[in-house]
């Protein structure tokens, strides 16, 4: 038997740990979480709405049918200062259904403008014992409220849940799968107890845990406000911090519709990593290292580095299939070719362009 290389060991080393972490963020995922079947306080769903007009009625219509006690149930639906006819249609709910609400961010409560203070303006006003938050773009399950609220044990602060995106392309298609990975990611590491990440549009929240670290008054600012609220109540206060999968739970999203708008929220999502603690950077600097391995092996592989190549695509095609079963959308596997190549390209370049620029244009505002 021939013998291996150096860069033919730091492959095998680096693959084998990259196996490794999937198979720790699998058992994550796949935890069972105690419940709470009774539990039924006022709830408060907040959305920040700017420029929605083709969204936002898909978005009211679905919260409206919410599975939950209408006397419980209050929506504010923020709109921020849109300069379409996403005011109009927010009117219009809020005439015919007594629990929506909408709130104009009249209050520079936050030193930025944007969905930060949008959001801050609704929470002044909410009555909620919990909140809840989706985006505009986002459509939600009948069964999503009362699916989430099943998780808030007595000492659970924050319960995150899965976004999947709407997929009829292969464009569409691999943002929905690299969304299915990442949240797969957050969900498995979050559940061990390490949080990483998580998504606003699926997130819900004790208002006491809130409350404690001061609001995002108290928070340094961030492109990714979710995000940072969530390393915050897990930092400072006694509140655990679960991620179930449940089918029931899962929102739709709409996907980026072309690569400018895709590079926008990658960069946004880059940039508000920045604010990671180790473990995240840790996770972050493997997958860089890996991807840079695979490329690398163009210029120094061997049919060794090719068999690791393939090693790899096949965990993850396992890593990303057992959440698509789960959810029913195994079918849409027929994208991961295409996420596959998606996927290792951002990988290598987002932390170069992120360190490059660190300006984020967001819903027509510069960060």
């Amino acid at each position: 038997m021939p013998e291996l290389s150096t860069f033919e060991i730091i492959f095998i080393v680096v693959v084998a740990f990259y196996i490794l972490q999937q198979i720790i963020f699998l058992i994550g995922f796949k935890k069972k979480l105690p419940v709470n079947e009774n539990y039924e306080p006022q709830i408060t769903i907040i959305v920040a709405a700017r420029n929605e007009e083709q969204n936002i009625r898909n978005c009211l219509t679905s919260l409206s049918k919410v599975n939950y006690p209408k006397d419980k149930l209050e929506i504010l639906i923020v709109d921020d200062y849109s300069t379409d006819n996403t005011g109009q249609i927010i009117d219009e709910f809020s005439q015919k259904y007594s629990f929506v609400k909408k709130v104009i961010p009249e209050n520079n409560i936050i030193e930025h403008p944007g969905k930060t203070n949008a959001v801050v303006n609704a929470l002044e006003l909410a009555k909620g014992e919990i909140i809840f938050t989706t985006d505009a773009d986002c459509t939600v399950k009948q069964n999503w409220i009362k699916t989430q609220l099943k998780y808030f044990a007595d000492d659970v602060g924050v319960v995150c849940g899965f976004t999947l995106q709407r997929s009829n392309s292969q464009f569409s298609g691999m943002q929905n799968l690299d969304w299915i990975y990442l949240l797969t990611v957050a969900s498995g590491t979050i559940n061990s107890g390490v949080p990483l990440s998580c998504i606003g549009n699926n997130m819900a929240y004790r208002r006491s845990a809130y409350d404690m670290v001061g609001g995002y008054q108290k928070i340094k600012f961030s492109v990714t406000e979710d995000f940072a609220l969530l390393h915050k109540i897990h930092s400072e206060t006694d509140y655990k911090i679960v991620y179930p999968a449940e089918n029931d739970a899962v929102n739709s999203s709409e996907p980026c519709p072309d690569l400018k708008t895709l590079y926008g929220q990658k960069h946004r999502w880059g940039t508000g990593g920045l604010d990671s603690k180790f473990a995240g950077y840790f996770v972050m600097s493997w997958g860089f290292l890996s991807h840079s391995l695979f490329l690398l092996q163009i210029f120094f592989g061997s049919a060794v580095t090719v068999g690791l190549m393939f090693l790899k695509f096949i965990s993850d095609f396992i890593f990303i299939g057992i959440p698509m079963r789960r959810f029913g959308i195994f079918n849409q596997l027929k994208y991961f070719f295409a996420f596959q190549i998606y996927f290792s390209l951002y990988v290598l370049l987002l932390p170069l362009l992120v360190i490059v620029d660190k300006k984020v244009v967001w819903k027509e505002r510069k960060y």
